[in-house]
């Protein structure tokens, strides 16, 4: 990707400013030589008889660097955000949202977290927008009427008062689906009053009718207008009717007008489709998702009790095994769940593949020749099962930017993905290869490749190294140098 010059409006702020300060001493200067200046209380008006008396003051024209540098510099005094998203700390979504409110406080901003379900971390300035019957409520009237999102209305009216009394310049939104905001309330709000939007899109709902993602079944409406939706069994499902033609001309009216917004997506993926939907007026920055490499290394496996890679292959009876790990959350079709069935008749008895996250009822459908383990919150487990693997193989038919595929790289093991949505874009031919969507044959041969290498290329430094773009404070940083104050 060609590295775009960045303008750094902070120090160009910080440079007009002197100017102007200098300016200014220099016209009180001269005022005070000037018989003809009139002084009311302390200010300096109409700086020569006859300018300004009867015309009309000249409408000021200004550029649009002139407006990001005074932005900057009013960023420099009060610099408040106020983060919005589903859930904080808890999900990849959740982790990044509070992530970047820690980096934002250590550079010096005033934040507040607002999000819908569950709980925040200690210590964190949060809200809690509605309660649990609130969501309980939203999510079956959606069920009912195909209206995700415009319900939660009381919630969202509450959630404004603390924004008002918050008084953010800045308010980043992240997912705000999820059955806890009423849209339309929120974005009527948020056009109306002063305050700067950044919205960080992880997946493709902003514009659609109905949907989250639409790779999977290859629909176009989205473009120029959704009906008759094929997916309202998919989330926010809808049992009752089909909305999707009035949810669609209800967003774009919502979610466009503004006269300061800017949309962050973490893919070039979304960002090509986000630049073919009614968004496409607005600037978008692709900041791709960043991970805790500190968390997620490569666990090395010792012979004891409590090395957690030692236990999981004796466990799992693992040993002169290759491993062919997948996780998500949930496994889906489209998550590439019979993708690992049909994979198993093809591979050798020397493999095995690991599937992490699945249900009760999946893991008593699974083939003899797959492992199946449950879903675990626990980042350290994930770090010990991620370095256990010899490959990780994500064969999902839609994602937008899987933070799975970093977090196996940054564990020192090398990824196979298909070519769908934005997966392919976190690796590279130093830690990993990128096979065409449904072809099974495809990662056959691309697990040959690697396991014939191994010791010699898709090396735990090769893929550690490439993780290391991905890290936290690497995006955190960016976020703040090329959105926050880089626009």
């Amino acid at each position: 990707m060609k590295k775009r010059t960045v303008f750094d409006p902070l120090a160009e702020a910080r440079r007009l400013e002197q100017e102007r300060i200098e300016r200014e001493r220099q016209e009180m200067i001269m005022a005070q030589n000037d018989i003809s200046v009139i002084s009311l209380d302390n200010n300096i008006e109409n700086e020569f008889i006859g300018q300004g008396m009867t015309d009309p003051e000249p409408e000021l024209l200004y550029t649009k660097e002139e407006k990001r540098t005074g932005r900057a510099l009013g960023h420099l005094e009060t610099r408040r955000v106020m983060l919005v998203n589903t859930v904080v700390g808890t999900g990849s979504v959740g982790r990044l949202v509070e992530g970047l409110y820690n980096t934002l406080i250590a550079n010096g901003y005033e934040c507040m977290v607002a999000y819908g379900r569950d709980t925040h971390p200690e210590g964190m300035n949060a809200y809690r927008i509605g309660q649990d019957m609130d969501v309980y409520i939203h999510g079956a009237l959606s069920r009912l009427t195909d209206r995700h999102g415009f319900y939660s209305k009381r919630a969202t009216l509450e959630f404004i008062n603390v924004i008002e009394e918050f008084a953010p310049d800045i308010i980043h939104l992240h997912n705000v689906h999820g059955y806890y905001l009423n849209i339309r309330v929120l974005f009527e709000y948020l056009k109306k009053s002063d305050i700067r939007v950044i919205w960080t899109l992880h997946d493709c709902w902003a514009f659609t009718g109905h949907c989250s993602h639409f790779e999977y079944v290859g629909c176009t409406k989205w473009i120029n207008g959704c009906y008759a939706c094929e997916q309202l069994a998919e989330y926010p499902r809808s049992i009752g009717k089909d909305n999707s033609q009035k949810n669609y001309e209800d967003k774009k009216e919502l979610f466009t007008g503004f006269s300061d917004l800017t949309i962050v997506t973490p893919s070039q993926w979304l960002k090509a489709r986000v630049e073919q939907s009614f968004l496409g007026q607005y600037h978008t920055v692709v900041v791709p998702t960043g991970i805790d490499t500190s968390v997620f290394a490569p666990v090395p496996e010792e012979r004891r009790d409590d090395n957690l890679v030692f236990r999981l292959r004796n466990s799992l009876n693992l040993r002169n095994k290759n491993v062919l790990l997948g996780v998500a959350n949930p496994w889906r079709t489209r998550k590439g769940l019979m993708q690992f069935v049909n994979l198993s008749k093809l591979i050798n008895e020397r493999c095995v593949i690991v599937l992490v996250g699945l249900n009760d009822e999946q893991m008593g459908r699974l083939p003899e020749s797959i492992i199946g383990i449950g879903h675990t919150d626990s980042v350290e487990e994930l770090a010990a099962l991620y370095s256990m693997a010899d490959i990780y193989v994500n064969l999902t038919l839609e994602d937008t930017f899987p933070t799975t595929n970093i977090e196996a790289i940054a564990c020192g093991t090398p990824v196979i993905t298909y070519r769908s949505g934005g997966s392919a874009e976190s690796i590279d031919d130093s830690c990993g290869i990128a096979v065409e969507r449904n072809s099974v044959q495809g990662v056959v041969a691309a697990i040959d490749t690697i396991l014939s290498q191994k010791g010699m290329a898709y090396t735990t430094q090769d893929c550690v190294r490439h993780a290391m773009l991905y890290d936290k404070e690497v995006r955190f940083e960016e976020y703040i140098r090329e959105v926050y104050e880089g626009m």
